[in-house]
């Protein structure tokens, strides 16, 4: 496998894996009124192919946050107990928007690496038909 090959693939498994991470956070941030909804959390790590000589980002299976529910006071809701307490979600939407920015700006790097590296192999390729 050519380096500029190697190179497409350690940026395409992040471009992957910050895909994956803003579904994520996008659901969490449409579920954050949701009664009972947790957080959904999604782990990275680095896979490593001997094959190819090549690391890159897999995605971990997903998991909720276990962080207690918050208890909101609405005697008037139907899923209120006795003490007009329900539980609500675990979602900080503070916490949501700054992970997704932060995923955003991850994804436009690994975007721009592919860039340009495939601007690199176009190069390449002009050079070596001269």
């Amino acid at each position: 496998m050519s380096e500029f090959a190697k190179s497409l693939s350690v940026s395409a498994s992040g471009l992957q894996a910050q895909a994956s991470r803003l579904r994520h956070l996008s659901e969490n941030i449409s579920n954050s009124d949701t009664p009972g909804y947790r957080r959904k959390t999604i782990p990275f790590r680095t896979a490593f192919d001997s094959n190819q000589g090549v690391a890159s980002v897999e995605v971990g299976r997903m998991s909720l946050d276990d962080r207690p529910l918050d208890r909101i006071y609405d005697p008037g809701h139907p899923m209120a107990d006795d003490t007009g307490h329900y539980e609500g979600s675990n979602v900080d939407l503070l916490i949501e928007l700054a992970d997704a920015r932060e995923a955003q700006r991850s994804y436009e790097a690994n975007l721009k690496m592919f860039e340009q590296t495939r601007q690199m192999s176009s190069s390449l390729m002009q050079l070596l038909r001269r």
